[in-house]
């Protein structure tokens, strides 16, 4: 490192949404126990608003690859990272990419084909944000679990109060079907209120088709992925998020606002909001295959009364308008 450099720490985390805002506790643990050092996070370029908003992170590297998987590469200039931390995985593909750029301190869980690395042991049933601070607690860097909230944007939302369908998700497992949430919809508007309808990219047909099915106006379908900060705005205003197990619970999670999320596959116990009245998980099990092709049968046990009924039973948000 040159005469005057800023010490540097890379966090690799080349993942989606919701795994970046899981990462927010580890994330600002690592930005306490090192406050001279520039905190990089390997990440998807499209998530760097987001990183931004955690305020643990002061630059993203660009870097993703298919589904879950390793980037090949990461595009680091300069020194070694004087720290490296992999909270992509339990290696030891992501391990051996951090390697390869001769980090002075790696800190990463233990593998058998990476017997090099002293870490703790990886445990499959563990909650993702636990899971993380743990790490890093086994390296001496104190880290809370529920240090996840977000400050709340500075834009105004589109639809302040309005109740948020978000009917995607990263694979057709974690999809409930559509007309459910149509007759989520439709009975939230017999009752008055403003139903909205988001998608993220690539989800305008499954959107439009909500939509229609729903009757809403098109000012209130919101399709194509908006950008981080007007889906930040919308859901910080929100009355409630009903969602899939998907980024956008998340975001809610992150912004204090109620949510109902359907869980299948995988279980709340791994994926799922903190214990709070205004989250209400519904998940009726058992475990199944989150890349599966169609709804999962835990998530299709799942019913519109029964998101109907936990709506109900949200605590109700005091000023939900910016």
């Amino acid at each position: 490192m040159s005469a005057g450099a800023r010490p540097r720490v890379l966090v690799l985390r080349a993942l989606g949404l919701g795994d970046l805002l899981a990462g927010v506790p580890a994330l600002r643990a690592l930005r306490r126990e090192f406050p001279g050092h520039e905190v990089v996070l390997a990440a998807p370029a499209g998530l760097a608003p987001v990183a931004a908003a955690t305020g643990a992170v002061d630059r993203v590297l660009p870097a993703s690859a298919p589904g879950r998987a390793v980037p090949r590469t990461l595009d680091w200039t300069g020194p070694p990272p004087d720290v490296a931390v992999d909270l992509h995985g339990n290696g030891p593909p992501s391990h051996r990419l951090l390697q390869r750029l001769r980090p002075p301190r790696l800190l990463a869980f233990a593998h058998p084909s990476t017997p090099e690395i002293e870490g703790p042991p990886w445990y499959a049933d563990e909650h993702e944000r636990d899971r993380w601070c743990r790490l890093l607690r086994s390296y001496g860097i104190d880290a809370d679990p529920t240090d996840l909230l977000l400050a709340r944007p500075r834009s105004v939302s589109p639809a302040p109060g309005a109740v948020v369908l978000h009917p995607g998700a990263g694979a057709p497992a974690r999809r409930w079907p559509v007309e459910r949430y149509a007759a989520v919809a439709g009975a939230l508007r017999g009752h008055g209120q403003r139903v909205v309808v988001t998608g993220g990219a690539g989800e305008e047909d499954l959107v439009a088709r909500l939509g229609k099915e729903a009757r809403l106006p098109d000012t209130d379908i919101l399709a194509g992925g908006l950008p981080f900060g007007r889906l930040s705005a919308l859901v910080a205003g929100a009355r409630a998020v009903v969602s899939g197990d998907t980024g956008i619970a998340h975001l809610a999670v992150a912004h204090a606002t109620p949510t109902v999320t359907l869980f299948g596959p995988v279980p709340p116990a791994r994926w799922g909001p903190p214990a709070h009245p205004r989250h209400i998980p519904l998940w009726h099990g058992p475990e199944g295959d989150p890349h599966g092709r169609s709804p999962d049968p835990a998530l299709l046990r799942v019913t519109p009364d029964e998101v109907l009924h936990a709506l109900d039973r949200l605590p109700t948000r005091p000023d939900p308008a910016p």
